[in-house]
Formats: structure tokens, C-alpha cells, sequence
């Protein structure tokens, strides 16, 4: 299975959080699955954590690489996609996680109800 993770499903796997859902750890520690997160998460965290509103490693690039999550760059089409989309959501970066995971064909891990407004493939967290 390859799956993109939402910002929040990263965070809670990087520190163990017991938020973060059985099935959801599941796929994201089965040696199969590839594990895709989005450079829009590690911009959003960047952007949060310098303000003081998140608590975050301070070495993210390196968790990813530890836990071997390939990253994916935002690209033009990606932008474009995201500004196409119904206007279900209003953050710009699960926007853009949506039109990455559309885009890609990847399965968006999330908790995020508003995400099943979208015609994107989403992992059953239940």
C-alpha cells in the first residue's frame, strides 16, 4: 500500500502518540507499505513550530529518514490541482495533501473528516 500521511498522523507516529489509530500505525510500520510524506507537512510543521503553536522535532528531516518515509515535493501541478478543488476545506495545506494524494494516486492517512468530501482514496481508520 503507498500512503501519504496528514500532518497530524506524522507527529502522532513520530512521538508515539496513543491518538494515533491502530490501523493507521499499522500500515505506516508494515515493511510493504511505502510511506509517503508531503514537503506541504514539513512546511506546515516548520511554519508552526517557529511560531510556538506546535511541538515538533527539531530534526525532522532526519525522523524521516530513521523511519525511511519517502518525501514528495509540491509541484506546479499540484498547486494547480489544489487551487481546482471544491471549497470543502480552507487550509492550504491539506488542500494540497489532497491533490498530492489524488495526483499520485496514494491513499491519504487522516483523521480529518472533511477529507471525505473529496474524490481521494482514504485509509478506513476506524
Amino acid at each position: 500500500m503507498k500512503v501519504l500521511l496528514d500532518t497530524h498522523i506524522l507527529l502522532w507516529w513520530l512521538a508515539g502518540d496513543p491518538n494515533l489509530p491502530t490501523s493507521a500505525a499499522d500500515v505506516i510500520a508494515d515493511p510493504d507499505s511505502t510511506v509517503v510524506v508531503s514537503a506541504a507537512s514539513a512546511w506546515e510543521i516548520a511554519i508552526k513550530r517557529a511560531a510556538g503553536r506546535l511541538d515538533a522535532p527539531d530534526d525532522l528531516l532526519e525522523a524521516l529518514r530513521a523511519n525511511r518515509f519517502d518525501t514528495l515535493p509540491n509541484s506546479a501541478a499540484h498547486a494547480v490541482e489544489a487551487g481546482r478543488l471544491p471549497p470543502h476545506h480552507a487550509d492550504p495545506f491539506d488542500r494540497m495533501l489532497i491533490a498530492q494524494a489524488k495526483g499520485e494516486r496514494l491513499t491519504l492517512v487522516s483523521r480529518d473528516r472533511r477529507f471525505a468530501d473529496y474524490d481521494v482514496e482514504l485509509l478506513e481508520l476506524g
